[in-house]
């Protein structure tokens, strides 16, 4: 049972993990062994709130692929159990994430002080820039 929070909670029977190889340099232990996990979990099948898998559905992320099936794919660990740990955690992370609303964000106008010291230093820099021109029929300037 990974527990997502205090209401919320995904039986371990809708999660599918598998061994697979892990990517990259090891040395010998590493092309021999399948350390690495791959987890999916297929969000329109599972036993979350309808809220809940609309929202995970329309979050933009690659671990997500078009039929609603979320994949990570674990490898940092030497040792599989530690992977598929990871792999967990990180899935509970994503819906966790999915689920939290967001604050809306209220716009706000420049202070009249702020929008005057912007006006300042442009005018100060327009005065440098045209102290750098040079005096037109001197040689040299």
């Amino acid at each position: 049972m990974l527990r997502i929070n205090s209401h919320i909670s995904v039986p371990d029977d809708e999660i599918e993990i598998s061994g697979i190889r892990a990517q990259g340099a090891g040395g010998q232990h590493v092309n021999k062994a399948s350390t690495a996990v791959h987890l999916r979990f297929d969000i329109r099948r599972s036993s979350l709130p309808q809220t809940y898998k609309d929202r995970l559905l329309k979050l933009n992320d690659r671990r997500i692929n078009q039929n609603g099936v979320v994949i990570i794919k674990a490898q940092r660990r030497r040792s599989r159990e530690k992977n598929r740990q990871e792999a967990r955690l990180r899935l509970a992370e994503l819906i966790r994430a999915a689920i939290t609303r967001q604050k809306k964000r209220i716009p706000t106008r420049p202070t009249f002080a702020s929008r005057q010291r912007r006006l300042e230093r442009k005018t100060r820099q327009g005065y440098k820039k045209r102290l750098r021109k040079g005096i037109r029929g001197v040689p040299g300037l």
